[in-house]
C-alpha cells in the first residue's frame, strides 16, 4: 500500500477553485498536499493521521504588504507569533531597517528569518532615505545599484511600495527609476509593488504605466474604483474596511483584483487581536462572503506574488494550512507548515527562535555630546515676542498641519515654555553629522511630561518632545544609555518604557513581553495627554517628511508638499 506523511480526515476542505467548502479527507507527501479525496476512501498508509472531527480546513494565510519592524520584534519572535494566528507566508518590505544599516540591514533580516517557523520573503525597499539627504540623515541609503544587487537574494521576490508617487512620474533623476528601467530590460514581469494615496486620472495612469500596479493606501470609493478599473492590484488593509468598498467588490465581484494585507501591526494589537486573521475576521463582520475572504487572503496574495506553489489545497501545492471550528471565527485550532505542526490550541507552547545580530546592530545610538544648552533657541532679535511654525497634531491621523505661533523672547532666547507648545527635538543618531532640528508641537499630543524615542520614520533618529528640558536631557541620555527605544518621563522619573537594543527600532524579546512594554507606553502617552487613535503611529510619523503637512528631521522642519526645510522662526 502507498506511504504518505501525514492523512487528515474528516474535515471540510476550502477548495479554492470552486470557492467552497466541501467534505473530504486530505493526505500530505514530502511537505505537499497529494490527494484530496471527496470519497473519503484513502487508499493510504501514513505516518500519522489526524482526524479534523468536521473542523474546516483553509489554506495557510498570506500576508503580502506588511513590515515586520512595525511590530517593533525581530522576526523570530515575530513569526511564532502570526504562526498561531494560522499565518503561514508573509512578504515583509524591510525599509526601516534599511534606513538604520543599509543594505547589510536587509540581509541580516533575511539571515534572522530562515529558522522561523513560517516562510518570510522580502520587498527592495525603493525608498531609503523617503526622500533625500537635504532633508534627512539616515544610517544607510539604497540606491539602484544596491537594488541590483539584492535583486539575486534568497527569498527577495518583488519591490517593495515606491512612496515617492508624484516624483516618480515627473521627468525626474530618481535612483527607483534608475531600476525600474533596468527591471523592463533585464528582468519584465518583476512584481513591483506601489504606494499611491489620492492619485487619480493622468497621474494614476502615468503611475502605473512604470509597472507599478498594485496599491495598499487607504483611499476613497473613487479611486478604489479607478484602481480597479485600470488593472491595479488592491491591497485591503485595516482601515480599508469601509461599508461602500467592500460593497463594490462584492457587488462587482471583483475578487480576483484583490487581497488583504496588514501593512503595520504593532506589537500590542498583534498580540491581543491577530494579524491578518483579525483583518479577515472583521471583512466577515462587515459582510464579505467568508468563502471570499479566505480566497482573498490565501490565493489572490499568492498569485500576485507568482507563489504559485501556495494558496491552496490541491496535489503539489505546499501542506500549508489551519483547521478551524469557525471559518467566520479566524482562531485555528491547528496550524501546519509543510505538512508539519508548528501551532496547537492544546499546546500552545512554541519554541523561541533566537538570532544574534553583529555588534554594531546594538549600538546604533551614536549622539553627538548633548547639554542643557542644546534646549534653548536664541534669536537673533531685539523684539519681544516672534511668529514660529508649529507642528499641529490631530486625534484622527497622522498628517499633521502648520500652525502659526506667537512666542515671546526673553534674553533673545525663546520663552516656548510659556507658549503652550511643546519643544521638539531630533537628534540624528547615526553618526554622520550631529545635527539637531528643532521645532514645536501643539494641538492632540502632550499636555505635560516628554516622551523620547528612537523608533521615529522613516530616518529613525532620536526624537524628544516635552515640557522641561530637565526632562528632555534625562530621556536622551536613557535612550543612549539603552541604546534605543521609546519611553516617557516626568519629573526626572521614566514613567514607561520600551526598550529596542536592535538598531534602535526592534526588541528581542518575545510577543507577549515587546506588547506589554508598548501598551505600557501608549497608555502613558494618553494619561499625559496625547489624544489620538493611535498616539505611538501618531508619534513616530511625526519625522516623516513624505507625510504632510508638516514634519521634523535632524535638518528642520519640512514642508513636504514643497519638499523643502523651512524656519522655525517667521519672518
Amino acid at each position: 500500500m502507498e506511504s504518505v506523511s501525514l492523512l487528515i480526515k474528516n474535515a471540510k476542505v476550502f477548495n479554492t477553485y470552486l470557492k467552497k467548502f466541501i467534505p473530504a479527507d486530505v493526505s500530505v507527501k514530502e511537505g505537499k498536499f497529494y490527494y484530496i479525496d471527496r470519497k473519503q476512501d484513502m487508499p493510504f498508509e501514513a505516518d500519522t493521521v489526524l482526524d479534523a472531527g468536521g473542523m474546516y480546513m483553509i489554506p495557510g494565510l498570506v500576508d503580502i504588504h506588511m513590515h515586520i519592524e512595525s511590530s517593533m520584534m525581530t522576526p523570530g519572535p515575530f513569526g511564532n507569533r502570526v504562526a498561531s494566528y494560522g499565518v503561514t507566508t508573509i512578504v515583509s518590505e524591510p525599509h526601516e531597517m534599511a534606513n538604520v544599516k543599509g543594505v547589510r540591514g536587509i540581509r541580516e533580516m533575511i539571515c534572522a528569518a530562515k529558522d522561523t517557523p513560517i516562510d518570510i520573503f522580502y520587498g527592495i525597499p525603493s525608498s531609503v532615505p523617503s526622500t533625500d539627504e537635504r532633508l534627512e540623515t539616515t544610517g544607510g541609503i539604497i540606491n539602484c545599484d544596491a537594488m541590483k544587487e539584492l535583486l539575486d537574494e534568497k527569498n527577495v521576490i518583488c519591490v517593495g511600495e515606491i512612496m515617492n508617487c508624484r516624483q516618480i512620474i515627473r521627468e525626474n533623476h530618481l535612483e527607483i527609476t534608475k531600476f525600474l528601467d533596468y527591471l523592463r530590460r533585464e528582468r519584465p514581469g518583476y512584481v513591483i509593488e506601489g504606494h499611491c494615496p489620492s492619485l487619480v486620472d493622468l497621474d494614476l495612469a502615468r503611475f502605473l504605466y512604470l509597472g507599478i500596479d498594485a496599491d495598499h493606501t487607504e483611499h476613497t470609493l473613487e479611486e478604489v474604483k479607478q484602481r480597479i478599473e485600470n488593472g491595479m492590484f488592491f491591497e485591503i488593509q485595516d482601515k480599508m474596511l469601509k461599508p461602500d468598498v467592500l460593497e463594490y467588490i462584492c457587488e462587482n465581484r471583483l475578487y480576483e483584483y484583490c487581497c488583504f494585507v496588514t501593512d503595520d501591526t504593532m506589537a500590542d494589537t498583534l498580540y491581543e487581536k491577530g494579524q491578518l486573521n483579525y483583518v479577515v475576521q472583521k471583512a466577515v463582520e462587515a459582510g464579505f462572503p467568508v468563502e471570499m475572504a479566505i480566497y482573498c487572503a490565501t490565493y489572490t496574495p499568492s498569485r500576485r506574488m507568482h507563489l504559485h506553489d501556495r494558496g491552496a489545497i490541491a496535489p503539489g501545492k505546499l501542506a500549508d494550512f489551519a483547521l478551524l471550528d469557525d471559518p467566520a471565527v479566524m482562531t485555528p485550532s491547528f496550524v501546519y507548515k509543510n505538512g508539519v505542526p508548528i501551532f496547537s490550541q492544546e499546546n500552545r507552547q512554541v519554541l523561541p527562535v533566537s538570532y544574534q545580530f553583529p555588534a554594531d546592530f546594538y549600538q546604533s545610538v551614536s549622539l553627538a555630546p548633548v547639554t542643557l544648552k542644546d534646549f534653548q533657541i536664541p534669536v537673533d532679535t531685539d523684539r519681544e515676542e516672534v511668529t514660529v511654525r508649529a507642528i499641529e497634531v490631530h486625534p484622527d491621523r497622522t498628517q499633521t498641519t502648520e500652525k502659526f505661533i506667537t512666542m515671546p523672547v526673553q534674553n533673545h532666547t525663546l520663552d516656548w515654555k510659556s507658549s503652550g507648545c511643546l519643544l521638539a527635538m531630533v537628534l540624528e543618531r547615526h553618526g554622520k553629522n550631529g545635527n539637531i532640528g528643532y521645532g514645536f508641537i501643539t494641538g492632540s499630543c502632550l499636555n505635560t511630561g516628554t516622551v523620547a524615542t528612537t523608533y521615529f520614520h522613516d530616518h529613525h533618529n532620536l526624537f524628544v518632545a516635552g515640557d522641561n528640558p530637565e526632562d528632555m536631557l534625562f530621556a536622551v541620555r536613557r535612550i543612549q544609555e539603552t541604546q534605543g527605544g521609546i519611553l516617557t518621563v516626568k519629573d526626572g522619573r521614566v514613567l514607561a518604557e520600551l526598550s529596542l537594543p536592535v538598531c534602535g527600532i526592534l526588541s528581542e524579546q518575545g510577543a507577549g513581553d515587546t506588547a506589554f512594554g508598548l501598551k505600557a507606553v501608549r497608555e502613558s502617552l494618553e494619561a499625559l495627554g496625547y489624544r489620538h487613535k493611535n498616539p505611538v503611529m501618531s508619534l513616530g510619523t511625526l519625522g516623516l517628511p513624505v507625510s504632510p503637512a508638516l514634519k521634523l528631521t535632524d535638518h528642520g522642519l519640512i514642508d513636504v508638499k514643497q519638499g523643502v526645510v523651512v524656519p522655525l522662526i517667521v519672518e
